[in-house]
């Protein structure tokens, strides 16, 4: 997946409702939003990637889909932070609680959080900085835990609130730790 940035003028400031009437009307693409005003374009991906993406998303939806202690979402789900960026992880997951401090307008637009959990996985045309880039401004905006998995070279860094990155080479599976508990993640079929 390839994203381009758009530059718009500094003085232009796009709101949170111009930025959803440009994302309704583009619906063909995927658009995220800098925290410093930035138009960000998302390619679509090729078919590997799509396919680990559903590999990805259908682990947790599985968990959560047993243990209702939130709920999932997939990369086409904005999230407005509070550093007033707008982005998308691959997949992502929110607390019950959290949710349902959510009105229904506010659930039915970009939601107004970070989530409490969130992926990103490079794919084959990803610039492996910029990735990590929003792994990192996720964390400083309030993800309890992030994992930038890149299959090409079979390596996950994990994200975790004020510790260093950590870094694992070729791991079989990945623990939910307590922010998602007793979910493990195989990555298996993701390295495949």
């Amino acid at each position: 997946m390839t994203a381009f940035t758009l530059q718009l003028p500094p003085h232009l400031k796009l709101t949170d409702e111009e930025f959803e009437q440009i994302v309704a009307v583009n619906q063909e693409l995927r658009l995220e939003l800098t925290a410093t005003g930035e138009l960000v374009i998302i390619s679509p991906t090729g078919g590997e990637t799509g396919n680990r993406n559903f590999d990805l998303l259908g682990q947790p939806w599985f968990w959560n889909s047993q243990k209702n202690l939130g709920k999932a979402f997939d990369s086409s789900t904005g999230f407005k932070l509070p550093n007033g960026a707008t982005r998308s992880p691959d997949a992502s997951w929110v607390t019950m609680e959290r949710w349902n401090t959510l009105t229904p307008q506010q659930r039915k637009k970009f939601l107004p959080l970070c989530p409490d959990f969130g992926v990103e996985l490079v794919s084959e045309t990803d610039d492996v900085e910029d990735t990590q880039a929003k792994i990192v401004e996720y964390l400083a905006n309030g993800l309890q835990l992030g994992w930038l998995i890149n299959p090409k070279d079979k390596v996950v860094i994990i994200y975790r609130p004020n510790q260093a990155p950590e870094i694992l080479q070729s791991p079989t599976s990945l623990s939910g730790e307590d922010v998602l508990p007793g979910f493990i993640l195989n990555l298996q079929p993701i390295f495949a």
